[in-house]
């Protein structure tokens, strides 16, 4: 299922806005904090999916039949890019563990490319609800390939995929690599085209770029 949150008319959208901006977004500050902002708004909208189970907490005036989460989430993120917009669902889920992949692109001669994966760390996934989060789903590849990198640490129950931006064509790779039965697909916006180098138009550009500074 694929649960898009922008065009809603609501705050996400003044957020996500700014960030394809190219004016607002000289100010990598104000960039890090609009995404940061947006991981909140996902993890609460993610958190109406999630289980609860009844508590008692006692008041400074008697006792109060409250809800709690029954399990926090594991939160996972792609390295650089996802830092920001990982920090703002960590915000919400303040006692989640974490799991961090570091995948990039490798560029060929012949202006290919392959994912490759450098580093991979995580807690047991086993029956866990597990939030994975990349601000750009583009092809879709470095997404799946995280995932699956993130399988070997065991089956989650429910695994939640996050992006800000997403190409159709990205959103249709991922669906037709996992299930559809223990999976969700969640996404800001969706912009239709893609380009021959695998960036997303109009999108936003570089997001690990604009959040911390060009790379080499």
């Amino acid at each position: 299922m694929v649960h898009l949150l922008g065009n809603q008319h609501s705050i996400f959208d003044q957020f996500l806005m700014e960030l394809r901006d190219e004016v607002i977004q000289k100010d990598s500050l104000r960039f890090r904090k609009n995404m940061e902002r947006l991981g909140e708004i996902f993890a609460y909208e993610i958190s109406k999916e999630l289980s609860f189970t009844q508590k008692e907490v006692t008041t400074p005036l008697g006792a109060a039949q409250c809800l709690a989460l029954a399990q926090q989430p594991v939160l996972a993120t792609i390295l650089r890019a996802g830092l920001p917009f990982h920090q703002g669902m960590l915000n919400f889920f303040d006692q989640a563990q974490n799991a961090f992949v570091s995948a990039y692109r490798k560029h060929h001669k012949d202006n290919t490319f392959t994912i490759n994966i450098e580093y991979l760390s995580s807690p047991d996934l086993t029956g866990r609800i597990l939030i994975l989060s990349d601000p750009m789903l583009a092809t879709g590849q470095s997404m799946l390939l995280a995932y699956r990198e993130l399988l070997q640490h065991g089956k989650p129950e429910h695994t939640h995929f996050i992006t800000l931006l997403a190409s159709v064509e990205g959103i249709e790779y991922l669906k037709k690599h996992i299930s559809s039965k223990d999976t969700s697909i969640w996404v800001g916006a969706v912009d239709d085209e893609l380009t021959a180098q695998a960036y997303i138009v109009p999108g936003l550009g570089d997001a690990g770029d604009l959040a911390f500074g060009s790379k080499q």
